[in-house]
C-alpha cells in the first residue's frame, strides 16, 4: 500500500526530509524505467529520483497552512515511452508538531463588573469593591496548551475591566445652612438661589429630586429641580411684605428617585438642609383696598354730589400720605372730579342716563413724597335711570277718516316711546286731555297694551265743513314720578270709496266740482297777483315821498306848532297785536308782552285755556276782546307825558311864549346873535328891525 505517505511539518535537518519510494514490479534494475511524479507541489515541494523511485520534501512544510498533498505516479520505458502500469494516484498527509502558541482572538478585551458583585467568571478578589475608590482595572491572561505540560506552547491577552456604579450612595449636602436675600417687590416665580446636594453615584443613580419639608415659609416659597444640573432651585410662590416678615426658614430635602432596594439598609437616601430668606424693604407703589370700584348714581343728581370713594394706603413702613386724581385720558369731558386728600368721586356735570348709561374712569393713587410710586384703579360707574321723561309719540301719523265713516269705526292705532328705562318695563295710559274730556268727533280707547285705537264717534263727516281735525291725547306712564306729554294727532277728512280706501283728501276738488273750470281758476290767479303788484307799488311811492318842513314858511312865527304827515301803521302794524292768531288760534303765544313800551308792573302770567275745539272766527275774536278788556297786563297803558320845559340849568331860560311878555316891543332879542350859527335862524326872526317884524 504505497498510496499513503506521511511527513512531520516544519523540519529542520540539513538534507532533504526522505517521504517514500514508488517502485513497480516491471523495474528489472536495468534503468530501462523512469519514474514521474504529478500533482500538489510535484517538482517544487516534492521531487522523485527518476531511476530509483525515492520521493524528497524539498522544502520545510507547514501543516497550518496545508495538511494534505495528491499526488500522481507513472512509469514509463525509456525505449518506447509507454507507460508500463497505469497511473496511480497518492497521498502524503502533514504531521503535525506543536510548533504554534495559542493566541486569543482579541489583543485587548474589556469587561465590566458592578461593584458590590459576588462571584462570576472574572470574580473580584476583594469583596466590596467600590467604583468611587477605583474604577478601572488591568488583568493579564495566559493561555497554554498541552494541558499545562511541559514543552507546551503559551499565548497571553490583557483585559481592561471596568467597575460599573450601582447605587449605593445617599446624597449630601456641603453645607448645612443656606442663606439667600429677596427684595419684597420681586414677582412671582422669581429665582432666589440654587443649593446641591453631592451624590458620588453616576447616572440615574445619582438623579435627585428636591422638595421643602417643613418651615414657616412653606407657603411663601417653593423648590423645583434644574435636571440638567441636579440643583435645587428656591422660587417665590406668594407675594412678599417686608412689613408683615421679613425672615422665613425653609427645611429643603434632596433625595435619590432611583433607590436600589439591595442597599437600602445602608441608610435613607436623602440629605437635609436649612434655607434662611430674608425679606428686603422696598418703596411700593400704594394699594387699592378694591381691584376695582363699582358706583351706581341716580341720573338726577345735583352737580358737586358725592357719588363714591376709593380708597387706597402705602403699604412701606413710612406710610406715605397719598394723593388722588382722574385720568383725564378715561373722562375727555370732565364730568367726574375727585378729591385728591379722601378719595371722595363728586360730579362736575349733570349725568344723562340717556345718553351715556356707563362711565368707566381710572383713578389714579400717588405719593406724595415720591410721584414715581403710583397706582391705578378702573372705577365703573352706572347710571340709573329716573323718570325724567315723558312718553311722546312713537312717530307722525297720516291719519285720515273717511266722510262716510260711521261712529265707532278704528280709524287709527297709536303707540309711544319713552326714553326712560324703568325696572319693571314700560306701562303707557291714554286719556283725553281734562280741558276737553269728551270730544264729540273722536273717542281714544286705551288697549292696555301701551297702545290707543282712535275711534270715530259721529256718523259722517264733510270735507266743506272741516278738513282737518286736531285729535289731543294725554300719554302718562306708571313710574314715579309720573311723566306725561300731550301729542296732538291730525286727522284729514279724505273721501273714500265703498270698501274705505282713500281716493282725495284736499278741499279743493270741491271747487272743481261745482263747475268751475282751469281757465276760471287761471284768471281768477292772474287777478289776484295784479292786485298785489298794484299794492306793492303804491306802498312803495308812498314811503318816496318827501315830508314838509315842520315850519312852513319863513315868516310863520307861531310857537309850539308842529305839524306831523306820519301815517299810522294800519295793519301793518304788528308790533301791538299779532294778526296770525286770528287765521290759527294754535299758533298764538301765550301771554304776550307789549314791546315797545315796558309796562311799570310786571303782571303774573295768566295761562288761558287752549281752544281745541274748531270753532268760528267771530267768536273767537269776541272771547279775545273779553280777554283784553280784563287783562292789566295787555295795552294801552295809562301815561302822562309833559312837554315845553327848560333845564334848570339852562342860561336861556325857557323858550315857551306862554311865559314871554304880552307886548313884544319890550323885548331885546340881540343876544341870540352871541350864541353861535345854530341860533342864527331864531336871531334873525326875532332880532331884526322894527320894520322888518312889522
Amino acid at each position: 500500500m504505497w498510496n499513503q505517505f506521511f511527513l512531520l511539518e516544519e523540519y529542520t535537518g540539513t538534507d532533504t526530509q526522505y517521504v517514500g519510494k514508488l517502485h513497480t514490479d516491471q523495474d528489472k534494475g536495468d534503468g530501462n524505467l523512469k519514474y514521474i511524479l504529478t500533482g500538489d507541489g510535484a517538482g517544487s515541494l516534492f521531487v522523485i529520483d527518476e531511476n530509483t523511485g525515492d520521493i524528497h520534501a524539498a522544502k520545510k512544510l507547514d501543516r497550518e497552512e496545508k495538511s494534505l498533498y495528491v499526488l500522481r505516479a507513472k512509469a514509463i520505458d525509456r525505449k518506447t515511452g509507454r507507460q508500463v502500469e497505469p497511473e496511480s494516484e497518492f497521498i502524503i498527509k502533514i504531521h503535525d508538531i506543536n510548533d504554534n502558541e495559542p493566541k486569543f482572538t482579541k489583543d485587548l478585551y474589556t469587561a465590566s463588573v458592578p461593584e458590590m458583585s459576588g462571584v462570576g467568571i472574572i470574580k473580584t478578589a476583594l469583596p466590596d469593591m467600590s467604583r468611587e475608590n477605583r474604577e478601572q482595572y488591568q488583568v493579564v491572561i495566559q493561555a497554554k496548551d498541552m494541558g499545562g505540560q511541559m514543552g507546551g506552547l503559551s499565548g497571553t491577552t490583557t483585559v481592561n475591566i471596568t467597575l460599573t456604579d450601582v447605587n449605593n450612595n445617599p446624597p449630601r449636602f456641603p453645607q448645612s445652612t443656606y442663606q439667600f436675600y429677596s427684595p419684597e417687590s420681586v414677582p412671582l416665580g422669581t429665582h432666589l438661589g440654587r443649593i446641591k446636594a453631592n451624590d458620588p453615584d453616576v447616572g440615574e443613580n445619582a438623579e435627585m429630586e428636591y422638595s421643602i419639608a417643613e418651615g414657616d415659609g412653606a407657603d411663601m416659597f417653593d423648590v423645583i429641580t434644574d435636571k440638567d444640573t441636579q440643583e435645587g432651585i428656591i422660587t417665590v410662590k406668594q407675594n412678599l411684605d417686608y412689613e408683615n416678615k421679613m425672615l422665613y426658614t425653609l427645611k429643603v430635602d434632596a433625595s435619590n428617585t432611583h433607590p436600589d432596594p439591595r442597599f437600602l439598609y445602608l441608610g435613607p437616601f436623602k440629605d437635609t438642609a436649612v434655607v434662611k430668606i430674608s425679606v428686603e424693604d422696598m418703596d411700593e407703589p400704594p394699594v387699592f383696598s378694591k381691584i376695582f370700584y363699582l358706583i351706581e348714581v341716580d341720573e338726577d343728581v345735583k352737580e358737586g354730589s358725592i357719588i363714591g370713594q376709593v380708597t387706597a394706603y402705602d403699604p412701606d413702613a413710612i406710610n406715605n400720605l397719598i394723593k388722588y386724581s382722574v385720568d383725564r385720558h378715561s373722562d375727555m369731558d370732565r364730568i367726574f372730579s375727585i378729591h385728591s386728600e379722601n378719595g371722595s368721586i363728586f360730579t362736575l356735570k349733570p349725568l344723562d342716563r340717556e345718553s351715556t348709561p356707563w362711565h368707566n374712569i381710572t383713578i389714579t393713587a400717588t405719593e406724595i413724597n415720591n410721584s414715581k410710586q403710583s397706582s391705578r384703579i378702573p372705577v365703573f360707574i352706572r347710571i340709573l335711570d329716573i323718570n325724567d321723561h315723558a312718553p311722546e309719540l312713537a312717530m307722525y301719523y297720516e291719519t285720515f277718516v273717511c266722510e262716510n265713516a260711521k261712529p265707532g269705526q278704528l280709524i287709527q292705532t297709536v303707540s309711544v316711546m319713552d326714553k326712560d328705562d324703568p325696572p319693571r318695563g314700560h306701562k303707557f295710559f291714554f286719556e283725553p286731555v281734562p280741558e276737553f274730556p269728551l270730544n264729540p268727533n273722536f273717542t281714544i280707547v286705551d288697549n292696555k297694551d301701551n297702545t290707543a285705537g282712535i275711534m270715530t264717534r259721529k256718523d259722517g263727516y264733510s270735507r266743506n265743513k272741516m278738513s282737518t281735525y286736531l285729535l289731543p291725547i294725554l300719554i302718562f306712564d306708571n313710574d314715579y314720578p309720573i311723566q306725561s306729554s300731550t301729542g296732538t294727532l291730525t286727522i284729514r277728512v279724505c273721501a273714500c270709496d265703498n270698501q274705505g280706501n282713500m281716493q282725495s283728501c284736499n278741499a279743493e276738488a270741491l271747487v272743481l266740482s261745482a263747475g268751475l273750470s282751469t281757465g276760471a281758476l287761471i284768471a281768477i290767479l292772474l287777478c289776484v297777483v295784479i292786485l298785489l303788484v298794484l299794492v306793492v307799488l303804491f306802498v312803495a311811492l308812498k314811503r318816496q315821498r318827501k315830508k314838509e318842513p315842520l315850519i312852513i314858511s319863513k315868516d310863520d312865527v307861531r310857537d309850539n306848532i308842529v305839524t306831523y304827515n306820519d301815517e299810522g301803521g294800519g295793519e301793518e302794524d304788528t308790533q301791538a297785536f299779532d294778526i296770525g292768531t286770528l287765521r290759527n288760534p294754535e299758533a298764538r303765544e301765550d301771554s304776550k308782552f307789549r314791546r315797545d313800551v315796558m309796562p311799570e308792573t310786571i303782571f303774573q302770567i295768566r295761562r288761558t285755556v287752549p281752544l281745541w275745539e274748531n270753532i268760528d272766527v267771530q267768536d273767537f275774536i269776541h272771547r279775545r276782546l273779553k280777554e283784553n278788556d280784563s287783562d292789566p297786563s295787555a295795552p294801552p297803558y295809562d301815561s302822562l307825558a309833559t312837554y315845553a320845559y327848560e333845564g334848570n340849568d339852562s342860561i336861556a331860560d325857557s323858550l315857551s311864549s306862554l311865559e314871554s311878555p304880552t307886548v313884544d316891543c319890550n323885548q331885546d332879542y340881540g343876544y341870540l346873535s352871541d350864541w353861535g350859527p345854530r341860533f342864527k335862524k331864531l336871531a334873525d326872526m326875532y332880532g331884526g328891525d322894527d320894520s322888518d317884524r312889522d
